[in-house]
């Protein structure tokens, strides 16, 4: 029987108890070790120095947790092979499912974009979905045992988050979409309606899910400390990411990022060229989504990375608790450039019918898609903590 949460709950400070190792924590983005005051059903504690989210509690939190990956997983297997799309032009028609979406871009010699689709938007979920499932039902199966690797897994958990983009790739479809509605007529399928359901319960995984509260539940010990400082290291690390980023930016712009082939004439369009013709076409929320995800945040994360690294290295306090708000910001907003990237597989995959029509990626797509890429590497290797420590 899986019981509610009730170790934070139960937790007091006391002087007999103030530095049980259980009821103290680090905060990874400032490392101010702080004690952990006693949490309520849906409370969260907060890091005093930098205002970062310790733990958040929800009494019953294991339960949602397991249901929602359960109804996840289920939905997200059913999805494959079911059909996801399909469109009518000229008295043909073709469909696809999400597993031969993936192949017609292999057979047509994208297999990077494949590799890349396959493991952002159903790899990396169903990795993380089975990898929680693991950890919150093996004690209920072995007398309340923690599982073996416990810690590992939970620091494999946080590691995969950021790279599991199936809210993204859903946002891609609906983008894909409207630009197919003006080409062909769409019919959606049975997979597309069981990925929407996966990507719901994913969501609202995500949602209830606190790897602080988990570290204290599950193996009763709390979040472990980050590793000590490597200010040089971080900086030239993200300086380098940065770099190429900036590098790449420029060919992922200016290059065609799709061609359309269209009764036998073909038309490339950069990425401004798509949120252009988007506009004129009366999709004006589209083309604002595209422009945002495509242009907008890629050049907003290289400054304020940019910006960040700067700062750590001439060593100032100014503006700590900013900055520290423009990290998260980053971290958020990053991934949300594979938009595009997303829509182009999308198309292509679908609109495979030699000269009548037909979607190819341009070399801007996965230059772009190296960007987005390189921009979450930065942000990741980028140590947060030194807005807040001096460097010696």
């Amino acid at each position: 029987m899986l019981e509610p949460f009730s170790y934070l709950e139960n937790t007091r400070v006391s002087s007999k108890s103030s530095t049980h190792p259980a009821k103290r924590i680090h905060c990874h983005q400032c490392d101010t070790l702080s004690q952990l005051p006693p949490v309520g059903h849906r409370q969260k504690a907060v890091c005093p120095v930098c205002g970062h989210r310790l733990v958040h509690f929800h009494r019953f939190a294991i339960q949602h947790l397991v249901a929602f990956s359960i109804a996840a997983v289920v939905l997200l297997c059913a999805s494959l092979p079911l059909p996801f799309m399909a469109f009518k032009f000229a008295g043909s028609g073709l469909s696809f499912s999400l597993l031969s979406g993936f192949s017609s871009l292999a057979h047509e010699h994208f297999w990077l974009l494949a590799m890349l689709l396959l493991l952002f938007i159903i790899l990396l979920p169903l990795s993380v979905l089975l990898c929680l499932l693991y950890l919150l039902l093996w004690p209920f199966q072995h007398r309340h045992q923690p599982a073996p690797l416990g810690a590992r897994i939970l620091k494999l958990i946080d590691k995969l988050l950021p790279w599991s983009m199936a809210e993204i790739f859903l946002i891609s479809v609906l983008v894909s979409l409207v630009k197919l509605t003006s080409l062909v007529d769409i019919e959606l399928g049975m997979g597309f309606y069981a990925y929407t359901g996966f990507t719901v319960f994913f969501c609202l995984m995500l949602i209830r899910l606190d790897l602080p509260q988990l570290w204290l539940y599950l193996l009763r010990q709390p979040l472990p400390e980050a590793a000590p400082i490597d200010a040089r290291r971080s900086i030239q690390t993200t300086w380098a990411l940065l770099i190429a980023s900036a590098l790449l930016y420029l060919p992922a712009n200016f290059l065609p990022i799709m061609r359309t082939r269209f009764i036998g004439a073909e038309q490339p369009s950069t990425i401004l060229q798509g949120v252009e013709s988007l506009w004129h076409a009366g999709s004006y929320p589209i083309a604002i989504i595209i422009f945002i995800a495509s242009v907008l945040v890629p050049v907003a994360k290289l400054l304020l990375l940019s910006w960040l690294t700067w700062t750590v290295q001439k060593n100032t306090a100014l503006m700590q608790r900013q900055r520290a708000l423009c990290y998260r910001f980053t971290e958020f907003i990053g991934r949300w450039s594979m938009v595009d990237v997303f829509v182009i597989a999308i198309l292509a995959s679908l609109l495979q019918m030699g000269n009548i029509i037909s979607v190819l990626p341009g070399p801007a797509a996965i230059a772009f898609c190296a960007v987005v890429i390189l921009t979450m590497l930065a942000a990741e290797t980028f140590d947060s903590r030194l807005i807040w420590n001096k460097q010696k």
